[in-house]
């Protein structure tokens, strides 16, 4: 009898370790990395019109930093890459009908956001800035002034902007719009005290449209990741997006892509 139950054990010994392995391998097989390796083709998800980082050229072409480091993740892969241009309030729910394979649309990380899809680790962290009407010169200093219901304050809907002028402003008059451009605009018009977004957006439209004619809050007063969103449990998938973004940082090319989007301003012309 006891010998019996020495051979149950070996024996489930033995078993228990190739089951796993047999679950791993069907668990890699079912990987979105995968099924982008057959497909010779990257799919990514974006929205043209949040710039620096995805925007469309007065060609037609969409350009940025996001797409910048989508080239460089299919070159990695050997795979073609292809671009779905989405509205950024049904991004997610696109990525879960497999509609693409990953969003990189300067997508902040956020625990609503990470509820429902997965992240890799941060790829930029930006933070939420003001674009002031000039009239406004000494008496608003900081974002803080804002509360109150004398200001419109204004940000794109269903983004981080918005929730921090809600949550931090509740006081002040909200005003959305379905673009960032548009809502910078209606500051520059007189219609809106203030603009609320992520730091590069304020800082290019300050170069581009504002100079001498809004103030720039530029201290950021949020903590905002962006990052790469994929569809949940796929740990093959966002094990290689980790891996990649360390690599892309560490050999120059993350460098020499910030250098162009972020801090430089040549592919204005682009655009305008």
């Amino acid at each position: 009898m006891r010998r019996m139950i020495l051979q149950f054990f070996l024996l489930l010994a033995w078993t228990a370790p190739l089951s796993c392995l047999a679950a791993d391998m069907e668990l890699a097989q079912k990987s979105t990395l995968n099924a982008i390796l057959k497909r010779g083709e990257l799919r990514v998800g974006l929205d043209a019109g949040y710039m620096p980082f995805e925007m469309t050229t007065k060609q037609g072409e969409i350009v940025g930093f996001d797409v910048d480091l989508a080239k460089e993740m299919a070159k990695a892969m050997n795979v073609k890459l292809t671009i779905v241009n989405t509205d950024f309030d049904g991004i997610i729910p696109a990525l879960m009908a497999d509609k693409f394979d990953i969003i990189i649309s300067g997508m902040t990380v956020t625990q609503e956001r990470n509820l429902k899809i997965n992240f890799a680790d941060p790829y930029i962290v930006v933070g939420q800035t003001v674009l002031l009407a000039k009239k406004h010169a000494g008496t608003v200093t900081s974002y803080k002034d804002l509360n109150d219901p004398k200001y419109v304050v204004a940000s794109r809907i269903g983004t981080t902007g918005e929730q921090a002028v809600k949550r931090l402003l509740p006081k002040a008059q909200y005003k959305s719009f379905e673009k960032e451009a548009d809502g910078a605009m209606e500051v520059l018009n007189g219609k809106a005290d203030a603009f609320v977004y992520d730091l590069p957006f304020c800082a290019v439209f300050m170069a581009q449209q504002g100079k001498d004619k809004l103030i720039f809050l530029d201290a950021p007063f949020t903590y905002e990741p962006l990052g790469f969103g994929i569809k949940p449990g796929d740990p093959d998938f966002l094990n290689w997006l980790n891996n990649f973004l360390r690599q892309i940082k560490n050999d120059g090319r993350y460098e020499r892509i910030y250098a162009k989007w972020i801090t430089g301003t040549e592919w204005l012309k682009e655009v305008q």
